[in-house]
C-alpha cells in the first residue's frame, strides 16, 4: 500500500522544520556563549579599572559612595546591567556571571538585587524582573 502524497509532503516539511530548528538552536547557543563572554569581559574590565584607580590613589568619579554597592560583587552585577538591553531575571544574571544557578545561588543574587532596588539603583518593573533605574531628571 502506498502512502498518500499529502503525507509525503507533510513528512518532508517536518524534516525541513526539524533541520531549521536544530540550526537555530546551534546559533542561539553560539550567540549565548558570545554574549556571556562579552559580559564577563565587561565585568572584569570594570573590576580592573577600580583596582588600578585604587592602586594609583585616584578616585573614580563614577564610584558609588555606598560601601555595599562599591563591593566587587555588586559592581559585577551592575556591569551586567550596564550592557544589558532588556530587564533580566536573577537566574539570567547568575548565568552571565558564571556563578551557580541553583535555587540557593539565585536567591542569594535576588537578595542583592532587592538591596539595589531599595537603594533605587535598580527597579523591578514586574516581579522577579530587574533593570537599571532611570537617572533622576536634572534640576
Amino acid at each position: 500500500m502506498t502512502r498518500p502524497p499529502l503525507l509525503d509532503l507533510l513528512t518532508e516539511r517536518e524534516a525541513a522544520a526539524g533541520i531549521t530548528a536544530e540550526r537555530l538552536r546551534e546559533q542561539i547557543a553560539t550567540l549565548t556563549d558570545q554574549l556571556t563572554a562579552a559580559e564577563t569581559e565587561l565585568a572584569e574590565l570594570a573590576i580592573t579599572r577600580k583596582t588600578l584607580l585604587s592602586l594609583t590613589g585616584h578616585a573614580d568619579p563614577a564610584a558609588p559612595t555606598d560601601a555595599t554597592v562599591a563591593s566587587p560583587a555588586y559592581q559585577q552585577i551592575l556591569a551586567v546591567f550596564h550592557c544589558a538591553t532588556a530587564p533580566m531575571r536573577a537566574k539570567d544574571i547568575c548565568h552571565t556571571l558564571g556563578t551557580g544557578t541553583t535555587t540557593k545561588d539565585t536567591e542569594n543574587l535576588r537578595a542583592k538585587l532587592k538591596r539595589l532596588v531599595a537603594r533605587q539603583i535598580l527597579t523591578e518593573p514586574e516581579a522577579g524582573l530587574f533593570t537599571l533605574a532611570s537617572p533622576p531628571p536634572a534640576a
